[in-house]
C-alpha cells in the first residue's frame, strides 16, 4: 500500500490530474486497437517507432501488458476553447507526453525492478521522430509508446475508477500507465 500511495502522489506531483492503481483483472486489452491505429487518423502510423506497426506484434504486446500485476494509471485534463480546438487537443498532448517524461525517472526509483512505462498517443518525445526520417531512434532509452499501441482500452480500464474518461465540455483527457510487479511478485 506503501509503494502504490507514492506512485500515486509522484504522478500528481508531476501534473496528473487524478491517479489510481489498478490490478492486472481490470485491465481490458483488444487486439482492434491495432485496426483503428492502422486507419492512421493521428497520421503516425508507420512514421513513429513507438506507434504500430513498429512498436511490436498486438498479440505479443497484449501478452507483455497481462505479464504485470499492478498498473499505476493517471489522467490529465485540459480545457480547450471549444469543442473543434483542435490546437488545444494537440498542445494538451504534448503537455502530457512531457507530464509522461518527467515521471520515467521518479518511476525508475520507486520500481528498480523494472515496469512498462505507455504514455498516449505515440511518443511525442521528438518534434519528427526518426523513423519518418529514415534515422534510428534518437532517444530509444526514453522513448514511451502509446497505451492504444499494446491494445489497452482506456475506456472500459478506467470505467470502474475514480477516473473519468469524458470531463466535460471544452476538455480534453490523456491517460497514461506505467504496469509493474509489486515487490513481493516477480514476473518469473
Amino acid at each position: 500500500m506503501l509503494l502504490e500511495r507514492k506512485l500515486v502522489e509522484e504522478a500528481i506531483s508531476a501534473g496528473a490530474a487524478k491517479a489510481v492503481v489498478i490490478l492486472q483483472e481490470q485491465i481490458v486489452l483488444s487486439a482492434t486497437f491495432r485496426d483503428i491505429c492502422a486507419g492512421n487518423a493521428c497520421g503516425k502510423y508507420g512514421l513513429c517507432y513507438m506507434c504500430p506497426p513498429d512498436v511490436g506484434d498486438i498479440e505479443q504486446l497484449m501478452e507483455t501488458v497481462r505479464r504485470y500485476p499492478r498498473a499505476l494509471v493517471y489522467q490529465t485534463i485540459s480545457p480547450l476553447e471549444d469543442s473543434f480546438d483542435y490546437e488545444g487537443m494537440v498542445d494538451a498532448g504534448y503537455r502530457h507526453a512531457r507530464l509522461s517524461q518527467r515521471l520515467q525517472d521518479k518511476l525508475a526509483d520507486l520500481l528498480p525492478q523494472g515496469f512498462l512505462h505507455l504514455t498516449c498517443g505515440g511518443c511525442r518525445l521528438c518534434e519528427t521522430c526518426g523513423k519518418a526520417e529514415g534515422k534510428p531512434c534518437r532517444y530509444p532509452d526514453r522513448a514511451l509508446p502509446s497505451v492504444e499501441s499494446y491494445g489497452i482500452d482506456v475506456y472500459n480500464t478506467v470505467k470502474d475508477t475514480e477516473l473519468k474518461y469524458i470531463n466535460g465540455p471544452n476538455t480534453v483527457t490523456f491517460f497514461a500507465m506505467a504496469l509493474y510487479v509489486p515487490e513481493e511478485a516477480s514476473l518469473g
